[in-house]
């Protein structure tokens, strides 16, 4: 369910890394490659981006099919950043969130995106739910699965934890109250990205020093794009890139 990546490096227009590569997210849209779990990405789509000394990120964000937007490609040629995030949506179930619900969200520096679905979703998260400040729950964006989970990873991030900390035990907290749940997370602050692989495919392809990707999958046929593990923990910055595995939760 859903594709979606980051990026850290020169700054390059959003096209790019979005409409331009012939296997890139415009076309996981409709015809992702590695995409395990449903086959069309056309609820909705979003791309953040960093712009100069602005810790805030800008976004946008649509209800339809990336390729049903004709404003997009004209913004994707002239928008150039040097940290991205960018999704295109399979929803878990129907809903009429509309934008509200399209990757990525936001809050202070932070881009978040969630590729996945959440089993038994809304009941089996009532309880990570109840651990939640009754006003993080009022202000969530959309009556999502992935809303959620990005409000349990931003309680983490807001109580002082790192990103990768942050992401790790969100993960295993949905997924011991969700079994079977699949949780590939993505976060930036547009200095680092953070990501878990947890039931679907991700990729990253670095040079270090230089630039560094991370993406659901491959969006060309860059023979140094390397796969990700199952229940694994990525952290990155534009020079370094390193793994850790997961551990599956316990009863």
């Amino acid at each position: 369910m859903c594709r979606h990546l980051a990026y850290l490096g020169p700054d390059v227009p959003l096209a790019e890394l979005i409409t331009s590569p012939k296997l890139g997210l415009y076309r996981q849209a409709w015809a992702p490659l590695h995409q395990k779990h449903g086959t069309v990405n056309a609820d909705g789509f979003g791309v953040g981006w960093y712009a100069g000394d602005d810790p805030a990120p800008a976004r946008y964000r649509r209800t339809g099919p990336l390729w049903a937007d004709a404003n997009f490609p004209d913004l994707a040629r002239v928008i150039r950043s040097g940290a991205v995030l960018a999704a295109v949506r399979d929803a878990t179930e129907a809903g009429a969130d509309g934008e509200a619900a399209a990757a990525p969200f936001a809050a202070g520096p932070w881009l978040f995106s969630h590729n996945g679905a959440v089993r038994g979703w809304p009941a089996s998260l009532s309880g990570p739910a109840a651990g939640l400040p009754p006003e993080a729950l009022l202000t969530l964006a959309a009556r999502s699965d992935s809303a959620l989970v990005w409000a349990l990873a931003l309680h983490r991030l807001r109580a002082g934890a790192e990103p990768g900390r942050a992401l790790a035990e969100t993960v295993l907290e949905v997924a011991a109250a969700a079994p079977g749940s699949r949780l590939n997370l993505l976060l930036t602050d547009g200095t680092t990205v953070t990501a878990t692989a947890w039931g679907d495919t991700l990729w990253y392809l670095a040079e270090p020093g230089r630039y560094t990707v991370v993406a659901s999958e491959p969006y060309d046929d860059d023979p140094h794009w390397t796969e990700v593990p199952d229940r694994t923990l990525l952290a990155a910055t534009r020079t370094d890139v390193l793994l850790t595995p997961l551990k599956e939760p316990t009863a």
